[in-house]
């Protein structure tokens, strides 16, 4: 069993590098610090210790229903405690944890689970219609999560003999799926590490871990970015507060009334929260850093949290295929009007971005293309599906799909996705800067901005605006404000007021979903 130094000092920077795979990280912590809270889930306390122990049981539970390395096991239920168990416990097998969206409909669920050629399924009662319904038979063993304590209850809660390398796979995330079928997104140990090491090696604190942080965990974790959080404040030894799925009221109680010290959302999170009946600064009054991502934060949204929580804000870039994050825009960086607040951030220590033409030759500063990642954190491949993987993953590098460019000292900026981008009239418009550019109107709260069809252009550009409170612009002062602040070929061709956009559960907003209206009658989806 590891040893290591005595809890450091409240405040206290923690890294611990002597932890490079999850199959030592509750080991390390239940010998350091046992009685320590680990994970906070309603009105239940998991200690370092019992986190330990429990998915020590889970582990050997697995052995025992024939699962070994390799095997995929799956987990359909929201934020629990038995979810963090099931991920340790198949750490400690080499079995990799499969989790599903359960926002899904059953012919999604029913992909994912055959794709991954799941074994064993833990399975929330509210979710088990859903299992009921897929056209497909359900994995071979299903666990209730109801059943967990009692299923794992008679194996020994002693460490297992497997010893998992950084290049051990240990989750499989599926991508969102706004086009076509989801994909399995394989990530090893180093996924959760790299990123971490890379900051302590060079000192950084654009994101740390402290002594007696408590951590909120905003974004869902069958979403890389609601994973890879919990795993830096497991291998961190602070404690981990899951909320069952996100509420803005109950994230706002939960901030003030458990002293929480860190979370980590999306901005439409933050709007939520803010704009709560009563909520005012004394709820954050602990909180020292808000990491975000999943999209950009608006100038009027970065200000108003600012002034509410008072504490630091780290934007964070980077897909499932890169192990989340793999570019952050510093606190440091986060003032209102600078110029790179218009930036997704910084690479990393470690980590290098190029952007590239459609040739795949590397394009040089200011020049927009294909933005490519090279991150120790990137993915193992796609789940069975290796032509895909080398599209994605070449020499190293990930393929975003993202278009951006680089400014002179390495800051990546994103323009939009590749596959969203405009052609009007032979030009490339990128709704994103279209986008930044209205929300700078005081009128309008929200703006998306897609590609319809056009007899003349082949496509033009058309808006949706959710109006500020209390506001109501209309186009004419739109299109004027925007006259001298955009070119003329990227200016709105149409303008549509709603209340409210689409978004997938990590927050991303379904742009396609925005677009299929209009493109219905069109076998193809761009002209």
């Amino acid at each position: 069993m590891e040893t290591s130094p005595a809890p450091q000092p409240k405040g206290a920077k923690l890294h611990h590098p002597e932890l490079g795979t999850l199959v030592h990280t509750t080991r390390f912590h239940a010998a350091r610090q046992p009685e320590a809270a680990a994970v906070i889930c309603e009105d239940r306390t998991l200690t370092y210790a019992d986190l330990h122990h429990h998915s020590n049981r889970m582990a050997h539970a697995l052995r025992a229903e024939g699962l070994g390395e390799g095997d995929r096991v799956a987990y359909l239920g929201k934020e629990s405690e038995h979810y963090y168990e099931a991920l340790f416990a198949c750490a400690k097998t080499g079995t990799v944890l499969v989790p599903v969206n359960w926002r899904l409909t059953a012919p999604e669920v029913s992909h994912i689970l055959q794709d991954s050629g799941t074994r064993l399924l833990f399975l929330e009662d509210e979710f088990a219609p859903i299992v009921q319904g897929m056209p497909t038979t359900p994995p071979e063993t299903v666990i209730p999560v109801t059943s967990i304590t009692s299923w794992r209850a008679e194996h020994r809660d002693s460490d297992t003999e497997f010893e998992a390398t950084p290049d051990t796979p240990v989750a499989q995330l599926y991508t969102s799926g706004t086009t076509g079928l989801p994909k399995g997104v394989v990530l090893a140990h180093r996924s959760f590490f790299a990123i971490r090491d890379g900051l302590a090696r060079e000192g950084l604190d654009w994101i740390d871990w402290r002594a007696g942080d408590i951590a909120l965990i905003g974004i869902p974790g069958f979403h890389v970015g609601g994973l890879w959080w919990a795993t830096q404040n497991f291998n961190a030894g602070t404690t981990v507060v899951a909320m069952r799925a996100f509420a803005a009221r109950q994230a706002v109680d939960l901030i003030r009334d458990l002293g929480i010290t860190t979370a980590c959302v999306v901005p439409a999170m933050l709007r939520m929260m803010l704009t709560e009946p009563g909520v005012t600064a004394d709820d954050f009054t602990t909180l020292r850093k808000t990491v975000y991502g999943g999209s950009p934060i608006s100038e009027t949204l970065l200000e108003e949290s600012l002034a509410v929580l008072d504490c630091e804000f780290a934007q964070i870039y980077g897909l499932t295929e890169t192990g989340n994050t793999a570019v952050c825009l510093p606190p440091a960086a986060h003032v209102p009007g600078g110029t790179l607040m218009q930036a997704a951030g910084h690479p990393y220590p470690g980590v290098r971005a190029k952007v590239i033409d459609d040739q795949g030759r590397e394009l040089p500063p200011g020049a927009v293309g294909e933005v490519c990642l090279h991150t120790p954190a990137r993915m193992v491949e796609y789940w069975g599906l290796p032509d895909k993987t080398t599209e994605t993953l070449v020499d190293g590098w990930i393929h975003t799909g993202d278009a951006g460019f680089l400014d002179e000292d390495g800051y990546v900026f994103i323009r939009d996705r590749i596959k969203d981008a405009i052609l009007v009239a032979g030009e490339n418009v990128y709704p994103a800067e279209i986008e930044n550019v209205l929300e700078h109107h005081p009128g309008v709260g929200e703006a998306v901005v897609v590609g319809i069809p056009d007899e003349r252009w082949g496509e033009k550009v058309h808006a949706f605006v959710v109006p500020a409170a209390g506001e109501r612009p209309s186009p004419r002062d739109l299109h004027t404000f925007l006259v001298p602040r955009l070119a003329a070929f990227k200016l709105p061709a149409s303008y549509e007021f709603t209340d409210h956009v689409p978004r997938n559960p990590s927050g991303k907003i379904l742009r396609r979903e925005l677009r299929d209206r209009f493109w219905s009658d069109s076998a193809r989806k761009v002209n």
